[in-house]
């Protein structure tokens, strides 16, 4: 159960950018939780991109203005450079991934333990798993391949998420009214993931907040960082 309860949310967003101050300031405003995962290497960089041919900002925060835009949630890494793992010696993976997780460690003022893997699913594979299962102190490390699911994972280090936010908005709205309702007979996780940055695309800012008020504040939900819901007290891997 998480903290007593059968039903746990939580939320992953990556590449740590200037919009997580944005989008952090609706989670606090519903009660929510998050996990930011964060390039050490790259803070305090950044210019436009293009996306969907539309240019919006993707800049990152300075190493200095970290541990206080995320106060009240969880700093994992993500890699120090954000490479294709898959395309790395195993000398090159254990260092991208250590040296960030220490370094953001540093930086938030306690020890990072989680990871999302740079570049999604497709850019890593079980022997970089292993490699970071057996070579690092990263507990739990997420993937970008959709379950649809609420269902429960064994493997922490190969853990896929339910639902992207923003490639999967009718998927998105449709689990978290299945969730919302769902009186489950044993734990259930809901866990949803993407990019700050991409709210700007299509404005879609509105869009995500109804999102929060649909799942938020129900008494029978653990809102929780990826920690708290994988490895904290209340977790159902404790």
């Amino acid at each position: 159960m998480f903290n007593g309860k059968m039903k746990a949310l939580t939320f992953s967003y990556d590449d740590g950018v200037t919009q997580d101050r944005r989008l952090i300031g609706l989670f606090n405003k519903y009660g929510l939780k998050c996990t930011f995962n964060l390039n050490s290497g790259t803070l305090g960089t950044g210019g436009p991109m293009i996306r969907e041919e539309v240019t919006i900002p993707h800049v990152k925060p300075r190493a200095s203005e970290v541990r206080a835009i995320y106060e009240g949630h969880e700093i994992a890494a993500h890699t120090v450079t954000h490479p294709w793992l898959n395309r790395l010696t195993d000398e090159e993976v254990i260092r991208e991934v250590e040296e960030d997780r220490l370094a953001l460690s540093e930086i938030a003022g306690y020890e990072v333990v989680g990871m999302a893997y740079p570049m999604g699913t497709h850019a890593m594979n079980d022997h970089v798993a292993d490699l970071i299962r057996q070579h690092t102190g990263i507990r739990y490390a997420r993937t970008t391949t959709s379950t649809y699911s609420f269902d429960l994972q064994d493997d922490l280090i190969v853990f896929d998420p339910t639902v992207y936010h923003h490639r999967e908005w009718d998927q998105l709205f449709e689990l978290g009214q299945k969730f919302v309702e769902l009186d489950p007979a044993e734990p259930k996780l809901f866990y949803v993931w993407g990019h700050a940055y991409e709210f700007d695309i299509h404005d879609d800012w509105d869009r995500f907040e109804e999102f929060l008020k649909l799942v938020s504040g129900k008494k029978d939900i653990f809102y929780g960082t990826n920690r708290e819901v994988l490895l904290g007290e209340g977790g159902p891997h404790a």
